[in-house]
């Protein structure tokens, strides 16, 4: 009796996914993942990068743990990502409006002004590069690197500003470039201080102030010019 082979079982066909479904998919994620990282830069900004844990963030968002989890494996990859979204705001509000400025000095006043800006805004919530720079000061590690390597590119740009506002004959040719960012940048530190820390009044009016000191002993009669002959308020004006 001879027999025929048992017919082979026919396999249900592969199926793939549709790509709108699955763009719609990674449209999604991407759409959670920002929404996420904007409620973390929120309370990075009031409670430091410290404060920062993936059970606070779940409670904020009303999300699980393990949701918050899947986007950010971890809570130091929570924190750099941070401190990336924060560096990405600071480059849109204050560096690429300014360098539309004409070079030299009123890209250089640009920048600070805009810069001014941005702590005022930051006296009720926080800037994340100084309370960072205080919690991570003497604690090595990929945050810290994260912090440090944002800073850098932001002093980085102003350097460049200040040395192309002696390239064009803004600036006195021996201006120490790295001094003026140094100046520029403790004129920051000190308003941030007097604003937020102490509450003293006419605290933005004194940065502005220093700047244009700053200007006066560095630039050049043609600078003085270009910076409309800026005349130095009585340091009583700061108080009104």
């Amino acid at each position: 009796m001879s027999t025929l082979p048992t017919p082979a079982k026919k396999t249900a066909p592969l199926r793939v996914a549709k790509p709108a479904r699955v763009a719609r998919s990674l449209q999604k994620g991407q759409q959670t993942r920002a929404a996420i990282l904007e409620a973390a830069l929120g309370l990075a900004s009031h409670m430091g990068l410290e404060g920062l844990s993936i059970g606070a963030l779940a409670d904020v968002t009303a999300m699980s743990k393990s949701g918050v989890f899947a986007h950010f494996g971890s809570r130091e990859e929570l924190q750099i990502a941070v401190v990336t979204e924060y560096h990405a705001k600071f480059e849109e509000e204050v560096f690429f409006t300014a360098i539309r400025e004409p070079r030299g000095l009123p890209r250089l006043r640009a920048m600070f002004e805009r810069w001014v800006r941005r702590v005022s805004v930051e006296v009720d919530s926080g800037c994340i590069y100084i309370s960072g720079a205080v919690e991570f000061d003497d604690r090595p590690g990929p945050v810290r690197d994260a912090l440090v390597a944002m800073v850098k590119a932001w002093h980085a740009a102003l350097q460049k500003a200040i040395q192309l506002a002696i390239s064009e004959g803004h600036l006195k040719a021996d201006a120490d470039v790295e001094q003026i960012c140094f100046e520029l940048h403790g004129l920051i530190l000190s308003l941030h201080h007097d604003a937020r820390f102490m509450r003293i009044p006419g605290a933005l009016a004194r940065a502005g102030i220093g700047f244009d000191r700053a200007i006066q002993f560095y630039a050049t009669p043609l600078g003085l010019d270009i910076d409309g002959s800026r005349k130095l308020p009585k340091t009583g004006a700061a108080k009104r």
